[in-house]
């Protein structure tokens, strides 16, 4: 049985094990390569009668970062893209909550990728809620936005013999979240 959504008010906590933070980027400007950051943890508080009150902020930890290419997720760790010994963290923090519908919301908030923080609106799809077989009253969210990479500071590239670049600039991160309320 689903909760009505002003029942969902309260502290929540992301689960790691049934929550992908992911991208996709455009390789060579012919294929998409996907990836996920396996290393992060995330706070929320849902207000359900008035969600323009609620706030969340995660950490991502740069260096989980996965593409299932050992090679390139190495180099996607150095200062040519995340700097991942230098800028351990990805953060988000909220700044804003729009209730564009009964499922769907823009969460504004300032995205900090290496030194620079730049605001982002994430445009999320209220998926559900569900009490889970241990008692955990989980909620699920799903969204995505486009940002432009160079604007974080993560420039590197290489010109193709036919024109073109190796890495595109936009990057689309994907968030498929389950949360646990807290308490």
């Amino acid at each position: 049985m689903t909760a009505a959504l002003s029942e969902l008010t309260g502290d929540y906590v992301l689960d790691p094990t049934h929550t992908r933070i992911g991208f996709v980027a455009r390789h060579a400007m012919v294929t998409k390569v996907r990836g996920a950051f396996h290393e992060f943890e995330g706070t929320a508080h849902l207000d359900g009668a008035d969600p323009a009150k609620s706030t969340a902020e995660v950490v991502i930890k740069a260096k989980s970062i996965d593409t299932g290419v050992e090679q390139r997720d190495q180099h996607l760790r150095t200062n040519d893209f995340l700097d991942a010994p230098n800028f351990p963290d990805i953060t988000f923090r909220t700044t804003g909550v729009v209730k564009k519908s009964d499922a769907e919301y823009q969460v504004t908030g300032d995205l900090t990728v290496k030194d620079t923080t730049k605001p982002v609106t994430i445009d999320f799809e209220y998926t559900g809620n569900a009490v889970d077989p241990y008692g955990n009253q989980r909620v699920g969210l799903e969204g995505s936005v486009t940002i432009s990479r160079k604007e974080f500071g993560v420039s590197w590239n290489a010109a193709l013999e036919g024109g073109g670049v190796l890495v595109g600039d936009k990057v689309v991160l994907e968030f498929d979240i389950s949360a646990i309320k807290q308490g």
